[in-house]
């Protein structure tokens, strides 16, 4: 005599898979683009806060050694000392190097500045000049 088993085979349907890789896909369609925009606000922030703090930091030099670091010695001024500053008391930064700006470019430094003391900005994630957005220069003038 045979014995009949009975088996319950449970899982996914091949177009329940494909249905619910659909819902998948529409989703990141529609939530993708904002997540990506507040991600570019996000890095222009935050370029904003590092200039500002560099500002602060570069007025911090000037108080010890009298003057602000020449273009040629640029940033680097605050993490080692620049050859003939007397009083120097850094290093500046928490870190051992400058700060790169969030989209991994470094800083533009410009003593005697055309718009100020000293000019500092960052290009923005084109890397080019001008632009909107994401694109858009950073500066510590405005």
């Amino acid at each position: 005599m045979k014995q009949k088993i009975n088996r319950t085979e449970t899982g996914f349907t091949l177009l329940e898979l494909l249905v619910v890789l659909g819902i998948i896909a529409m989703l990141a369609g529609i939530v993708g683009p904002q997540v990506m925009k507040h991600m570019g606000e996000s890095k222009t922030k935050a370029a904003k806060v590092q200039i500002a703090d560099l500002s602060a930091t570069l007025d911090m030099y000037k108080l010890d050694v009298g003057t602000y670091p020449t273009g040629q010695q640029g940033l680097q001024a605050l993490v080692e000392s620049p050859e003939g500053a007397k009083r120097w008391n850094g290093p500046y930064l928490n870190k051992a190097k400058v700060p790169l700006d969030p989209w991994q470019q470094e800083y533009h430094y410009v003593f005697p500045g055309e718009h100020g003391k000293f000019d500092l900005f960052t290009f923005g994630a084109d890397g080019k000049e001008g632009g909107e957005g994401e694109d858009q220069d950073i500066v510590s003038w405005e």
